[in-house]
């Protein structure tokens, strides 16, 4: 192919200042053709696209017939100053070449708005669209962030397995791995299914997190973190639900509750700062899209700020931390919960749900806000427990949860504990084997140290910053409930 030069780096002044009046080569799929005389060309590198001008006397009837919509081209001519509104320079072309026919009376998209839902199901398509597009190209701006904001502060990336025989979380909600007959398995003589029979010996499932092998790895090399993919068997088809997605979990040595916190609402700020500096075009695009979406709908059913200003919510303050004691007072103490407007109860002991979390976040502190010190009966057994109080109904163990507008949690963390008689009794009562996990409790034998770490959803994340308001929205190919497509 004959070099050319991409929209995104041509559309830059100080790029094309260096073109005007130079002949040069762009490739791209066609956005628009407006009166068989000008074509809107984006070729992916950025949101911009570039105004191409046709001759219609020095061009082939049949090949302008062939210009439609997302058909892909190649064009060469003139680069010269735009004498036309919305737009510095254009392209005089001299030659098109069709790269790629578009049928538009079969092509499943139209140069018209549709509707999300329906470019769902035309995944392998909806990217060429403005709005995901868009999501696409901040979905990699913001893994970019990750991977710089660790790798800048001395941590190192680790692949933990995506194959695993144990369940980080104790959910028992995960996709058992086998190679066995599942109609016809090989079984014991008590009639059980023998997992020796297996591939790898045992039974194993793909990861819900890379937590523990992650705590490894912090014991030996102090700062790590994992990102990967994670998988749960959860049946929610909900906006907020996916079985397989992205989590980022770093893990430091020497690590308290405290310093997790700052960890968290440092490296959050990073990511959201990262995309408002680098993609300030992208954000427009879908800070419009939500505006068009929103404007027939009642006021009490619109966002209370613009994408934009979300995004700055969260990096110009700093997060709120209260204790859940603190927090359940806060919400007992409110007026929605005093005139029965929340759902779900508010109660010391019970998880706080998407709707208090929003409270405190939108209406009580109007700030990002940290919760921690949870119940020990609603978290996970890794975690540290908390000195007995007098102020406090029952225990408590040093997990935290980070709130977002819009969105409630969006990181969910913890010290962990590195106390083995501790760990042991804490594992008996929520009926964790010590067998499988036997390597944990090494760690806690041998050189143990305290530490902590946090988890975040990648894709809610993505969502977050993009103001998508399904997740499905914000990953190539979702895969939910009976749903593996693509």
């Amino acid at each position: 192919m004959s070099k050319r030069i991409e929209v995104a780096e041509l559309l830059k002044p100080e790029v094309y200042e260096q073109q005007i009046d130079r002949e040069i080569t762009v490739m791209g799929w066609v956005r628009a053709f407006y009166n068989n005389r000008f074509i809107k060309l984006n070729d992916g590198s950025g949101a911009g696209m570039l105004q191409i001008v046709v001759d219609q006397e020095q061009m082939d009837e049949n090949l302008l017939k062939r210009i439609t919509f997302h058909s892909c081209i190649k064009a060469t001519g003139l680069l010269v100053r735009s004498q036309g509104s919305g737009q510095a320079i254009e392209l005089q072309a001299n030659s098109i070449e069709i790269l790629g026919d578009s049928d538009p009376e079969q092509y499943v998209l139209q140069a018209k708005a549709q509707s999300l839902e329906y470019l769902r199901e035309q995944a392998h398509f909806r990217m060429r669209t403005n709005t995901f597009g868009s999501v696409f190209r901040i979905r990699h701006g913001v893994a970019y962030a990750v991977n710089k904001y660790f790798n800048d502060r001395g941590f190192y990336y680790m692949h933990t397995p995506i194959i695993t025989g144990s369940d980080a979380e104790g959910a028992g909600e995960m996709f058992r791995v086998t190679t066995l007959d599942v109609h016809q398995p090989p079984r014991t003589e008590n009639g059980q299914v023998d997992w020796k029979q297996d591939f790898f010996g045992k039974s194993t499932n793909l990861t819900v997190s890379g937590q523990l092998q992650g705590e490894i790895a912090a014991l030996a090399l102090g700062k790590i973190y994992t990102f990967g993919p994670t998988f749960r068997a959860e049946n929610s088809n909900t906006s907020r639900h996916l079985a397989e997605f992205w989590m980022i979990e770093p893990e430091v040595a020497f690590y308290d509750i405290n310093d997790n916190m700052a960890l968290a609402e440092d490296f959050c700020k990073c990511l959201i700062n990262h995309i408002l500096d680098n993609y300030p075009e992208d954000l427009a695009i879908l800070d419009k899209r939500i505006q068009e979406a929103e404007k027939n709908l009642p006021k009490d059913q619109r966002r209370s700020m613009g994408l934009l200003d979300t995004l700055r919510f969260v990096v110009d303050n700093d997060f709120e931390r209260i204790t859940y004691t603190e927090a359940v007072h806060i919400l007992r103490n409110s007026n929605p919960y005093k005139k029965g407007k929340f759902q779900f109860p508010v109660e010391w002991g019970k998880d706080l749900q998407a709707e208090h979390e929003r409270y405190l976040v939108e209406q009580k502190f109007q700030k990002p806000v940290i919760v921690y010190n949870y119940p020990a009966d609603i978290k996970a057994f890794y975690m540290r427990l908390n000195e007995a109080s007098d102020e406090v109904p029952g225990r408590t163990v040093a997990a935290m949860d980070v709130l977002f507008p819009g969105i409630g949690e969006v990181i969910g963390g913890s010290q962990r504990e590195e106390r083995h008689a501790t760990l042991v009794q804490r594992m008996a009562e929520m009926n964790v084997s010590e067998e499988e996990l036997w390597w944990y409790l090494d760690l806690r034998r041998f050189g143990g140290c305290p530490h902590a770490g946090f988890g975040l959803g990648f894709e809610r994340m993505v969502q977050f910053i993009t103001g998508m308001s399904n997740i499905r929205d914000v990953i190539a190919f979702p895969r939910t409930p009976g749903n593996a497509e693509f």
